[in-house]
């Protein structure tokens, strides 16, 4: 058996190999779609990711005959901790070779890593927080990946599985063919239900207009979602964050904002054209030739994928899921789009599935989050 050797990440060489592991593991892989590098590198700068101002990390690389043959980053969001009660190690970036020993030894990094914090569980793949890719794909592997989901070979989940790790949490993703025309039930009861609530859809006529209610979606994203257990409210740095990194992919098309008669935001969602194929073109860099792609996918795309829905509580089950369809159907009539795929959606989150029911959705993509109880002497 060759020695697995595990090192970790320290020298900016290092973190260069860590960040192309996968994009030479998956180099002939159709469906595999590569970050961009420098949004990658910047996950880990404090100046660039607000996450890490209440967070610690390590990453680690194995090795196996003198090559990479994995990677794995291990973190604690003390914010989650503090706030939460949850005495967790978050893993992510995790990526392997076909062999087992390779996985066992970079799932051991997360391990010792909680054993040495005093933390009682392991769980993975994730981010640093909510909004971060999380999920390892269990089914859809002959499925192109989206810009916001990870993409993994069949073998990685039976690999934790074989290590002892457990389903923790699942996430459903679907998706639908765009109706050509829409049915006179929505249209009739989505006109209802704006009349009846005195809601509004609002409209921009340049990007810059939608700048004023970006903190306003955000915070109407912590009212949706706070009430589930693993929720933690978005910082204003996190939002700052998040404004610089997709502000630039938005388009005001692809943005439904609804307000009330006080002008007062009470929903949001936001999709974008696909960028996958952008992505993979660009193979990880914007230039010299990256933003062309991108451009070219923003102007001409039968696809588009469903991003994020914020619907303040007071409005949810109201039927504003069809004032919402209606207009994200209109807009996409306009842009020629035929085919819509959803983010991913935890499965007993029902309140956001119903938004596609009438639509003969296709479960085409599943996810989950690994984890295992850790042992402490202290425990």
């Amino acid at each position: 058996m060759k020695e697995i050797t595990i090192l970790e990440v320290k020298t900016a060489d290092d973190l260069k190999k860590f960040i192309r592991f996968p994009m030479e593991l998956y180099k002939n892989n159709k469906n595999y779609v590569p970050p961009l590098i420098n949004d990658e590198k910047n996950i880990w700068n404090p100046k660039e990711n607000a996450a890490l101002d209440y967070s610690e990390f390590r990453k680690f690389l194995a090795y196996k005959d003198g090559k990479v043959a994995g990677r794995i980053a291990v973190m604690i969001n003390h914010k989650e901790v503090k706030e939460l009660g949850i005495s967790k190690v978050r893993f992510g970036w995790l990526d392997f070779i076909d062999d087992l020993n390779v996985s066992k030894a970079l799932i051991q990094k997360a391990i010792d890593y909680a054993k040495e914090k005093k933390m009682s569980q392991i769980e993975g793949p994730m981010g640093f927080t909510n909004l971060d890719k999380s999920g390892m794909l269990t089914m859809g592997f002959d499925k192109i990946a989206t810009m916001i989901g990870l993409y993994n070979f069949e073998y990685y989940p039976q690999h934790l599985e074989k290590l002892g790790l457990v389903k923790e949490k699942e996430w459903v993703e679907f998706e639908l063919d765009f109706p050509e025309v829409l049915s006179e039930k929505v249209l009739k009861f989505s006109s209802l239900i704006a009349e009846k609530y005195k809601l509004r859809v609002l409209e921009f006529k340049t990007k810059k207009e939608i700048l004023p209610y970006v903190e306003p979606m955000f915070r109407l994203l912590d009212e949706t979602y706070r009430t589930l257990s693993t929720y933690t409210p978005i910082t204003d740095e996190q939002i700052k964050t998040y404004r610089e990194k997709y502000f630039s992919f938005i388009d005001k098309d692809y943005i439904v904002c609804i307000v009330d008669e006080h002008n007062e935001l009470i929903s949001f969602a936001i999709t974008m054209p696909s960028y996958s194929k952008a992505l993979q073109k660009a193979n990880g860099k914007l230039f010299p030739f990256g933003w062309y792609h991108f451009l070219q996918a923003g102007k001409k795309n039968l696809r588009a994928n469903f991003y994020l829905i914020g619907i303040h509580p007071d409005y949810q089950r109201r039927g504003v899921t069809s004032l919402i369809f209606k207009e994200i159907w209109r807009n996409f009539s306009k842009k020629g789009v035929k085919i819509l795929e959803t983010n991913p959606e935890l499965e007993e989150n029902k309140s956001v599935q119903v938004l596609w029911q009438d639509y003969n959705p296709v479960n085409h993509k599943r996810r989950r989050t690994y984890s295992m109880e850790i042992s402490n002497d202290e425990n």
